[in-house]
């Protein structure tokens, strides 16, 4: 029980520091965000009231004792029906939305009411699974925490607490000369597509900026947000990173988070490797029959579209003169060759021909499968910060090979965060790798 009062006053005291660090100064009206929060303040999601909200769930659910009450195969159970569940509704949701955008259905509470009856049943069974599933995925990911040395007196600090909801979208704002994130503000979850592009459309014509919607797979606040999702080696991958960034928080690589572009990518890059290794030893341990499921990270959300169009034709035993094999579309190669292409662009000051440039190759992108709605500057200010793998939206930025050089040359994966975790400019990072 003493552990119990503990861990609620951690609790407290992170919410605290974490809510002074995340946004109650009052910058300028000349300040670049609150120019763009002009257009957003009626919209912005509310994480005061989030955090204080998932904050009782956890307490509640550690006063269960869950997981130490139950056994290993138990423990997965919980875990499966959750993930059951969670498909489940996401499957109806979606049904449901196809029902309201459908204008064809003239009476679409009659032609939902069974759909919207059999969504309220599955939500109440998920908020009874969600505690325990998620008390036992955090004590998971904690056990894995503490032997690879990421403690602080042989603890876990803080707690790896996280909660699953849906989560809140980001509004993007990026210069239109160069690529550069001056604005990441979170908006409402329930934001439909139209009002998305108005909102964009509002900001960049109000700005003269470059702007963009788009869904992100967790947030560091705490306790963390994590993204409803099906695919448990992603699930923990992210639980994993959202805990890194609440471990720089109080360190200066989060405290700078936004300090400098170079600070952010070094913060999410450490993240993103880290979180990457961590479940895939949660996987290994707890989830051994998943291990063929393991891939690269997707939180950032630069990836295919699930409807990826294969491009390799089925040669014919004797071809013809003409017949020929597409080469694959190489998702990342032509992400990165599109960012490099565009900063040149820019640089040389041709702003018109970057954008046209970017909407033509996103609509190659779209062709190949890719659903993307913009391809812009603030596209790449957003997803280019997660460099853990290369290629991709980062183009030719050093700041992710840098960091992937110094995880490789680094004794244990404690050692890397730990010494990344108390860098604060990037040329700190640069002497370590030369050292």
């Amino acid at each position: 029980m003493f552990q119990r009062i503990i861990r609620g006053l951690e609790i407290t005291l992170a919410l605290i520091i974490l809510a002074s660090i995340m946004g109650y100064s009052n910058p300028s009206i000349t300040h670049p965000i609150e120019k763009v929060r002009a257009y957003t303040r009626q919209i912005e999601f509310n994480y005061v009231s989030w955090m204080f909200e998932a904050a009782i769930v956890k307490l509640r659910a550690a006063s269960l004792g869950v997981p130490y009450t139950i056994g290993h195969s138990t423990q997965k159970q919980i875990v499966n029906e959750y993930l059951h569940t969670t498909q489940l509704i996401l499957e109806k949701e979606y049904r449901l939305t196809q029902i309201y955008a459908d204008a064809a259905v003239i009476d679409k509470e009659l032609a939902s009411e069974l759909l919207r009856g059999e969504l309220a049943k599955l939500y109440i069974r998920q908020n009874e699974l969600a505690p325990f599933a998620e008390a036992i995925l955090q004590e998971q990911v904690s056990e894995i925490l503490i032997e690879l040395g990421l403690t602080s007196t042989g603890q876990v600090v803080p707690n790896v607490w996280y909660h699953s909801t849906p989560l809140p979208m980001a509004l993007i704002v990026s210069p239109r000369d160069h690529i550069e994130q001056i604005a990441n503000i979170s908006v409402n979850t329930d934001l439909t597509v139209d009002e998305q592009v108005s909102l964009e459309s509002n900001v960049d014509r109000g700005l003269d900026t470059s702007s963009l919607v788009v869904n992100i797979g967790g947030v560091g606040v705490y306790p963390t947000m994590v993204m409803r999702t099906t695919n448990l080696p992603w699930m923990l991958n992210t639980i994993a990173h959202e805990w890194i960034h609440n471990y720089l928080t109080l360190r200066p690589l989060g405290i700078l988070y936004d300090h400098t572009p170079e600070l952010r990518t070094m913060n999410e890059t450490t993240a993103s490797i880290a979180g990457d290794e961590i479940g895939a030893l949660v996987i290994e341990r707890y989830y051994p029959e998943l291990m063929t499921a393991l891939r690269p990270s997707l939180r950032s959300q630069d990836t295919a579209s699930p409807f990826t169009l294969s491009l390799i034709s089925a040669p014919n035993d004797h071809p013809e003169p003409g017949d020929f094999l597409r080469v694959p579309f190489d998702f990342r190669s032509e992400m990165h060759e599109t960012r490099v292409a565009a900063d040149t662009l820019l640089a040389e000051g041709k702003i018109d021909e970057a954008e046209a440039y970017m909407e033509g190759r996103r609509l190659i992108f779209l062709q190949n499968g890719y659903l993307l709605r913009k391809l812009n500057q603030a596209y790449f200010a957003f997803h280019g910060a997660y460099a853990d793998i290369p290629g991709g939206a980062a183009g030719e930025d050093p700041v992710g090979p840098a960091v992937r050089a110094f995880r490789a040359q680094s004794e244990s994966l404690a050692d890397f965060v730990n010494r990344m975790s108390w860098m604060w400019k990037f040329e700190q990072l640069q002497e370590s790798i030369n050292q």
